[in-house]
């Protein structure tokens, strides 16, 4: 039976931009107005879904409770982790491993980042969490409040992608994508 995703990147965060994957920065004032404007209008939905970290989580109790909506939180859908490159911005590494992040964004299957998660684990992690809700949830419709790095993910495979173009997807603070999950484990996008 088919699933209905919809995905929810979180909003702007308090310690900015950069690669921010398992750190648990909180949302600025301006990233819950971004998250807040993103569903005015939208849905519905059966159930919320969130990421744990509080750039998530946080927005998705608040959902839960204004619009009356199970939430369950799904560890396997936080971002991809970093390692050393936690917390540091594209520019501070291109001025201290500029080689090392010149592979990652050229194909991030086949280089990690130092001490960091392996794209393959993350894609295994991330397509397991979703077929799992597929198996609980089939037939509903999922509010997944999650990270751009998962988007990311989702929307390649959705598209057909080679795994090397996985970073030319781009994903907005607190867009909202929408996805279709087939009995055969296909996804689609959908308008």
């Amino acid at each position: 039976m088919t699933l209905y995703l919809e995905l929810l990147r979180h909003g702007e965060t308090e310690q900015g931009g950069g690669l921010r994957g398992s750190l648990d920065d909180a949302l600025t004032a301006s990233g819950w107005a971004q998250l807040r404007a993103a569903v005015v209008g939208a849905g519905p939905w059966d159930r919320l879904v969130s990421s744990p970290l509080q750039r998530c989580a946080r927005f998705a109790e608040e959902l839960g409770e204004r619009r009356g909506l199970p939430l369950s939180l799904e560890a396997d859908l936080q971002e991809l982790h970093f390692g050393a490159w936690e917390g540091r911005s594209a520019a501070e590494l291109m001025h201290t491993d500029a080689d090392a992040l010149g592979r990652f964004w050229a194909d991030p299957y086949a280089f990690t980042p130092p001490d960091g998660e392996p794209l393959l684990a993350f894609e295994t992690r991330v397509l397991g969490a979703v077929q799992r809700l597929q198996a609980r949830h089939a037939g509903e419709r999922l509010l997944l409040i999650t990270h751009g790095g998962v988007m990311r993910l989702l929307l390649a495979a959705a598209r057909d992608l080679p795994p090397a173009h996985l970073l030319q997807v781009n994903v907005a603070h607190a867009q909202r994508i929408r996805l279709q999950l087939d009995s055969f484990g296909r996804l689609r996008e959908l308008p």
